[in-house]
């Protein structure tokens, strides 16, 4: 049996190491589905995602979401699956806003031209 090396990754370094106003990358890939962390100083366009899921969870600040008919606050250490086809945007409530996403490694994301 082949042994694969390990990597352990600190993803509260890889979140203060970042000075854009906006991030979003792969820190792992399971299975079909990729984990990114989202470093957020602005809103994110209203979009929707046709063929997954999309989890967020919580790790700094807090994460609005808004969707069409509610808004919620996301803080560290909570989780909010949003269903495939449902039309939202994130934004930080605050400076900053920093989360984890669990989506599929194909996911399509269809932006809206849609007013706040």
């Amino acid at each position: 049996m082949e042994v694969i090396p390990l990597t352990l990754t600190d993803i509260n370094e890889l979140s203060r190491a970042v000075t854009a106003p906006y991030a979003n990358f792969s820190l792992a890939q399971v299975n079909d589905h990729v984990v990114k962390v989202s470093v957020m100083t602005y809103t994110y366009d209203w979009h929707y995602h046709p063929n997954s899921d999309e989890t967020f969870i919580g790790m700094e600040g807090v994460l609005v979401i808004d969707l069409e008919t509610q808004t919620i606050e996301l803080s560290a250490g909570q989780l909010l699956t949003i269903p495939k086809n449902t039309v939202h945007r994130t934004r930080p409530r605050g400076e900053r806003s920093v989360n984890l996403t669990v989506e599929h490694s194909q996911i399509e994301t269809v932006m809206l031209n849609k007013e706040a």
